[in-house]
């Protein structure tokens, strides 16, 4: 929004400590009148005629006291200008980054020197969020990236079918069309997961209070299927625990966590027993809500652990299995657990276990019942 020129912090400093200045050596002149010139005798002649009198003292001491009011006046001005430069300094250091900044330029720093104050504390934050807005734009821009690259991968892929199903006539067209419309489902799913990410990332839910055993038990339930044909063991323990936040993001969280749990585990064996298990618990610890998820697999190396959560990001077996089945995801499915964690003021920590599988701790606020 354009403004009027006015006048400048700095000039205003500047009058502000000349006047100041003058009005303290007014009062000074005016304690000298009142407190010493009243006392004086008022006889124009005095004693022999050398004696000091009003008269004489007024004419003496009202030029001098104007000529200190002067140079008061002067001093201050120059003084104040001098010093407003001094204490403005360093925020004219941070107006100049602010500027460098908003032209694009987010690597700089302003590296305030000195002891802190409210300048410093200042300068501080704003390279805190220098520091924490070239992070987001850096991992946005990876995240475009790599969205792009994921929908660019099916949408060529569904040229590809189009061009051989108008090329070639005699081409069975029911594997075309069902190759077409699960490369399609992929890319829809992937779309939905970008917008859900999107949204939790925003923050514009409705807050209710939800209980997190329930929630856990509705996508048990809807993953049992997947369980039961992997041959794995689903088991829901804990009591209630409430919390505030959306329940749509809470399920879909939960959803994303089971499902991770319940696809990167161990297959069951040739006489088709159960191999792997996967353990979902609820309980309150003071003021939070925990949910763990804890689930058997390949071991998984502790530096691949922090990477999890990042979109697109994919171990070794992750990756394998990302070509050859349909329930692992889009790469998106920890990082979207990870900001409706987020979203909702909650943490989110992953251990790998050390016989093998992952540990997955939640912890959200919780709120009476």
């Amino acid at each position: 929004m354009p403004r009027r020129p006015g006048l400048s912090a700095r000039l205003k400093l500047t009058l502000s400590y000349a006047g100041f200045l003058a009005v303290a050596g007014a009062l000074l002149l005016a304690v000298v009148w009142l407190f010493i010139l009243r006392y004086v005798p008022d006889n124009p002649q005095g004693l022999l005629g050398k004696s000091p009198n009003r008269y004489l003292l007024v004419r003496t001491f009202a030029p001098a006291a104007a000529l200190s009011m002067l140079f008061l006046l002067v001093f201050g001005l120059v003084g104040g200008w001098f010093l407003a430069g001094r204490m403005l300094a360093p925020l004219t250091r941070i107006t100049a980054a602010a500027r460098r900044a908003g032209s694009g330029s987010l690597s700089h720093r302003i590296h305030m020197e000195g002891r802190k104050d409210e300048f410093r504390e200042l300068s501080d934050a704003f390279d805190s969020m220098l520091e924490q807005l070239e992070s987001h734009v850096a991992e946005q821009q990876r995240f475009a990236a790599n969205a792009s690259h994921e929908l660019r991968t099916p949408l060529a892929i569904s040229r590809t079918l189009l061009d051989v199903a108008r090329k070639d006539p005699t081409r069975d067209r029911d594997e075309l069309l069902e190759r077409l419309q699960a490369v399609n489902t992929r890319a829809i799913d992937l779309t939905e997961a970008l917008l859900l990410l999107s949204r939790s990332d925003r923050r514009t839910f409705a807050r209710e209070s939800v209980d997190l055993s329930l929630v856990a038990e509705e996508a048990a339930e809807t993953l049992l299927p997947l369980a039961e044909r992997r041959g794995i063991t689903l088991d829901v323990t804990g009591g209630a625990t409430r919390t505030s936040g959306s329940s749509e993001l809470l399920l879909r969280m939960m959803t994303n966590l089971v499902q991770n749990a319940i696809v990167h585990n161990l297959p069951a064996d040739e006489t088709g027993g159960t191999r792997g298990t996967v353990t979902v618990h609820t309980e309150a610890e003071g003021d939070a809500c925990v949910l763990r998820v804890e689930n058997t697999g390949h071991p998984i190396p502790p530096e691949l652990v922090p990477t999890l959560t990042e979109p697109f990001q994919r171990g070794t077996e992750r990756a394998r299995d990302a070509r050859t089945d349909e329930h692992v995801g889009v790469g998106l499915g920890l990082a979207i657990v990870h900001s409706i964690v987020r979203a909702h003021d909650g943490t989110l920590d992953l251990a790998p276990r050390p016989t093998g599988g992952l540990v997955v701790t939640v912890r959200l606020p919780s709120t009476p019942a």
